[in-house]
């Protein structure tokens, strides 16, 4: 008898462990759920907005406002103009997206692209393949600055030359916008991180330790991405916690990402996710991550890269991001430049809205940002 009242005893506090185990998996579900919700609804109510303001604190303008009529488009091609490009550093797919949407346009437009150069992100790489450009006297120049002060000469000699400037994200030092240079072109880098703020949120459920991998350089739009996304943790999801950041200045940005990565999950090996400043270290991160066995890691970041992008589509790893627009940019840029060149003033700032992706839209996004069908390996790679 005592056996069995034993027994009873057993099996019914079994029975409330259950129960009680139970009801608390479903609060923490209900949880997880009610915060799931808050951030997509979050993503929804950025669609279209613009959270940056410019170098100098400027407000956005809309890509339209470089819109150039019938009329205008006639006035350009009878000049026979140039144009340089001077990128940072390219190679990866949105440097290959501005120069996509540039040439394309210039050639609309009747203007000659007679440069197109790469400083592997060294300012005085960039210097001089400024000198080398101006030699060639082209009747505009669209550049990115790798460093803000070490570029500001070369490029008040450019704005000197007669040249007409637009900036891609950032202004050298010193310059002035509609004396110096046209405008500055830029993705809604703070929405970036904002964005891939509630993309990461959203994959945690609301709660979870997390690291974050920025850039080390005075660089304003990927200092502006950082922000975007520790501002919006910090204040929308109390329960996430960032317990390690560090900063990588490359140019091995992805083996620099995969080095930092690999400190955070050996110091944290409860860390629930990662962000990554771009897509080029979230490939390292991906890198660490698979090398440390932790293929249950949640990552974010920016930019619509292939790599992370396959990754979406396989639903690995990635889980979301914030994309900007690039070929969108170069439009703009080009257009702003011919605009120019027959005496149109443009506003100082102009900025495209970030576009949130996952791996429910990663395909129809693939076609938004880059203006073509998404590659073969990306679509075979998408798991229903």
């Amino acid at each position: 008898m005592l056996r069995k009242s034993a027994l009873f005893a057993a099996t019914a506090a079994l029975v409330l462990a259950f129960t009680g185990c139970s009801s608390t998996t479903s609060s923490s579900s209900t949880e997880d759920s009610a915060v799931s919700e808050k951030a997509e609804k979050a993503l929804e109510a950025a669609a279209g907005q613009v959270f940056s303001t410019g170098p100098n604190g400027e407000e956005p303008s809309p890509a339209s406002v470089a819109d150039l009529s019938d009329e205008e488009i006639a006035q350009v091609k009878a000049l026979g103009a140039t144009a340089a490009i001077v990128m940072h550093y390219g190679g990866n797919d949105w440097a290959t997206a501005q120069i996509d949407g540039l040439t394309s346009e210039f050639e609309k437009l009747g203007i000659e692209v007679i440069a197109t150069t790469d400083a592997n992100f060294k300012p005085d790489k960039q210097v001089s393949d400024l000198e080398t450009v101006l030699a060639q006297n082209p009747d505009i120049i669209v550049s990115i600055p790798t460093d803000p002060v070490a570029t500001a000469s070369v490029y008040k000699a450019a704005a000197a030359s007669g040249a007409k400037l637009v900036f891609m994200d950032n202004v050298p030092q010193g310059l002035e916008a509609g004396t110096d240079y046209v405008s500055v072109v830029s993705a809604d880098n703070y929405g970036n991180g904002v964005v891939s703020a509630h993309e990461l949120a959203k994959a945690l459920g609301g709660k979870g330790t997390i690291g974050a991998i920025y850039h080390q350089a005075d660089f304003f739009v990927t200092a502006q991405r950082y922000e975007g996304f520790t501002d919006t943790i910090t204040k929308e999801y109390p329960d996430i916690e960032i317990v390690e950041e560090k900063g990588i200045a490359g140019p091995d940005f992805a083996g620099d990402a995969q080095a930092a990565a690999n400190a955070m999950l050996s110091k944290h090996p409860d860390l629930a996710g990662i962000w990554a400043v771009w897509d080029v270290p979230a490939e390292g991160v991906m890198a660490a991550a698979r090398a440390s066995g932790r293929t249950d890691l949640k990552i974010a970041t920016e930019d619509l890269g292939k790599n992370v992008a396959i990754a979406l589509a396989k639903d690995e790893l990635i889980v979301g991001l914030g994309a900007q627009v690039p070929f969108d940019q170069g439009i703009t840029e080009a257009r702003l430049g011919a605009g120019a060149l027959i005496g149109k003033v443009a506003p100082p700032y102009i900025a495209l809205s970030a576009l949130p992706v996952d791996h429910e839209n990663v395909l129809e996004a693939w076609e938004k940002v880059y203006h073509q069908d998404p590659p073969k390996d990306l679509k075979d790679s998408y798991k229903e």
